[in-house]
């Protein structure tokens, strides 16, 4: 019978670069920098590693469509390197493939990364998903963008829980201040600023409700993560980090397709998360989980984020965001880092970034706004939209 990844694998090191607008940087300079940290960080020599997964979202990173980037620039000789991608959910999904093999057996030490030029791309504001997702798609996503895909979560969740404009507004430039808050503590952040909340409330509309502040950036960036079984982590460090979960949900279409679903919640969140807790062994996430790292592309989604993760109740998230449950000092921290609200969203790299916060707070290694104490720490990364999304969840611990 199947057991799972519980504490099969470990992380024994982790490089991430600053994230934001790098024009004097290439791909290729990210993909260095990162990787310099973390083989650094993990006390071996490059020619440990046995194999490598890579994500990217879009093809300006890599020699065509394939992985030839990430053993090019590195100068790998001739190991198995696989380019992955799930849109948003890429970076996670690179760690999912090194953590498979290396509980597998199929290697000692294996290589995830992820790395995102965006800016170089033009990609932003309102990109036409149409022609991103493929010809296929252009009929149903003619006239959707991210923001208004997202803003109809918002706008349905405040209809079903009887939020007026002003509260709903409220509790949403909560969840942004605070992670602007954070990023002022993250010296690789993107967004490093204050901002209140009343100016996040009289922002430009982008998709109302959601305005300028309720919007992630668009950044360059890469981060990476090596990993070993986790009975031999402690030759590497004396600290390591050991996986207690990995789950991936991908929607079946049914969102779209019935009517049962009230477009208040993102349904694979949920499923990835549910199995996530039970891989893990954890009966109750609001009393378990130390703190979290989650895709806020829209302040919005982190608010549902929440509720489908079982750490607020159904329509309660609000009363929790109120009094700062989720803040840096909080009961269960939420972006420490600033998230990719404030820390930045280069799509291939967003999930190991994520991954990276979680790992440096575990170890008690995250300076200023380290939080106290910490066993668990979850992420959750998100591709696509409320009504058509892939999701993973990773839970990770610092005890065997």
């Amino acid at each position: 019978m199947a057991q799972g990844i519980k504490n099969e694998v470990a992380i024994i090191g982790m490089g991430c670069t600053r994230f934001g607008e790098l024009w004097d940087k290439s791909a290729s300079d990210l993909i260095v920098e990162a990787f310099d940290e973390a083989i650094v960080d993990a006390g071996i020599e490059k020619k440990d590693i046995e194999a490598a997964w890579f994500a990217t979202c879009f093809d300006e990173v890599n020699v065509g469509k394939s992985a030839l980037a990430l053993p090019k620039t590195l100068k790998l000789p001739f190991l198995p390197v696989t380019r992955v991608e799930n849109f948003c959910a890429s970076g996670t999904e690179s760690f999912r493939g090194a953590c498979y093999a290396v509980a597998s057996g199929a290697c000692d030490i294996a290589l995830a990364f992820g790395a995102e030029k965006l800016k170089d791309t033009g990609y932003g504001g309102l990109p036409d998903f149409g022609n991103l997702l493929g010809s296929q798609n252009r009929a149903i996503f003619a006239n959707i963008t991210a923001p208004g895909g997202f803003a109809m979560l918002a706008t349905a969740y405040f209809n079903k829980y009887g939020l007026s404009a002003e509260e709903g507004k409220r509790a949403l430039a909560h969840i942004s201040s605070k992670s602007h808050h954070n990023g002022t503590l993250s010296p690789k952040a993107h967004l490093r600023v204050e901002v209140p909340i009343e100016r996040i409330m009289k922002a430009p509309i982008i998709a109302w409700p959601l305005g300028l502040f309720d919007c992630c950036g668009v950044s360059d960036g890469a981060a990476c993560a090596i990993i070993c079984r986790a009975s031999d982590a402690k030759k590497y460090r004396k600290d390591p980090i050991y996986v207690k979960a990995l789950q991936i949900a991908a929607t079946s279409g049914e969102e779209m397709a019935h009517q049962k679903w009230d477009g208040t919640w993102v349904i694979p969140t949920y499923e990835a998360g549910r199995r996530a807790f039970e891989e893990a062994g954890v009966t109750n996430p609001r009393k378990e989980i130390s703190m979290m790292e989650v895709h806020d592309c829209f302040s919005i989604t982190e608010l549902a984020v929440y509720e489908d993760l079982q750490i607020s109740p159904r329509g309660k998230a609000v009363e929790d965001i109120e009094a700062g449950f989720f803040d840096l000092d909080g009961t269960i921290p939420c972006q420490t880092d600033g998230g990719l609200k404030c820390f930045g969203h280069p799509i291939g790299a967003s999930g190991l970034r994520m991954i990276y916060e979680v790992y440096k707070q575990l170890q008690g290694n995250a300076d200023q706004r380290q939080i106290k104490n910490p066993r668990l720490g979850l992420t959750h990364n998100l591709g696509g939209f409320p009504c058509m999304s892939v999701v993973s969840v990773g839970i990770f611990g610092n005890e065997l």
